[in-house]
């Protein structure tokens, strides 16, 4: 897509749409996208698949990029009592079959707390992600940890002192435009104050309601998407938008849509946000 006389690279987390690898493929395929993020494949994790499966994956993809590998390190499925040889296991593993797809990339979240002390739990968090990372630069692949489960993922401030304290070339950052609807905070003001550290950006919208975080298209909820999407192509991001948007799937809720429902659904997210970056204003930020 042209925008301001330059590209801007749309992709999407293929589970979004579909559970199979074929599907996945086939509808970023139909929706002229030139990427795909990986997440899981047939309701396993990335990690999780053998190497004649990877191989069949690459097959699959026939040139479509991978530009992330998202993987369990840290999200919502574990805790930082999670055992760090399993971490570290799951990290090697990610990080070959991420290579065997072309892609250097992996996200992970600074894991929620087992009942620790603040202290304790950020001490913990910084421990161990400064394992993860000394093992990344050794393989040659770069961590990026998102604004959502765990102890950095609650403000601006924590994911930059955990960048600090971990110092390593192979930590930087991804911003979900959504995520702050769900965990209580604006998203804007975190991405203005993150914002040279961002390296891959997820898109997703929503609102408060009752409580509770309900996700939408992009551009018909709270979350300030468009003026995300300026201030990071006014600063010069170059990097991809990736389309995570939980409409028809949300895997840490354990709930997915019709499969037909759940596909009509995130195409029509994709289309809102093609509708959305054309309408941003240059100088947005």
């Amino acid at each position: 897509m042209d925008i301001r006389g330059g590209d801007i690279r749309v992709c999407g987390i293929g589970d979004e749409a579909a559970d199979s690898a074929a599907q996945q493929v086939a509808a970023h395929k139909q929706l002229g996208l030139d990427g795909i993020e990986l997440r899981s494949v047939g309701g396993r994790r990335v990690h999780e698949l053998s190497d004649p499966e990877v191989d069949r994956l690459v097959d699959l993809l026939d040139g479509l990029r991978v530009p992330v590998v998202d993987t369990p390190l840290g999200d919502w499925s574990t805790s930082i009592g999670t055992d760090a040889a399993a971490d570290a296991h799951v990290l090697g593993r990610s990080a070959r079959v991420a290579r065997r797809l072309g892609c250097r990339y992996l996200r992970i979240m600074s894991y929620p707390n087992d009942g620790r002390s603040e202290h304790d739990w950020r001490a913990a968090v910084v421990t161990r992600v400064r394992l993860l990372a000394g093992i990344a630069e050794g393989l040659g692949v770069t961590l990026l940890h998102e604004n959502c489960a765990g102890w950095a993922g609650r403000s601006a401030r924590r994911a930059l002192d955990l960048l600090a304290e971990v110092d390593s070339p192979a930590l930087r950052l991804l911003f979900d435009t959504g995520n702050g609807v769900a965990h209580g905070y604006p998203g804007l003001p975190f991405l203005r104050e993150v914002l040279p550290h961002v390296e891959h950006v997820h898109v997703k919208d929503g609102r408060r309601q009752a409580g509770a975080a309900v996700f939408c298209a992009p551009g018909s909820g709270t979350a300030q998407v468009a003026e995300c999407v300026g201030l990071l192509l006014d600063s010069g991001y170059r990097g991809w938008f990736s389309l995570e948007p939980h409409v028809g799937v949300a895997p840490h809720l354990g709930v997915a849509d019709d499969p037909v429902r759940r596909a009509r659904a995130y195409a029509d997210c994709v289309h809102s946000f093609r509708s959305l970056v054309a309408g941003v204003p240059a100088a947005a930020g």
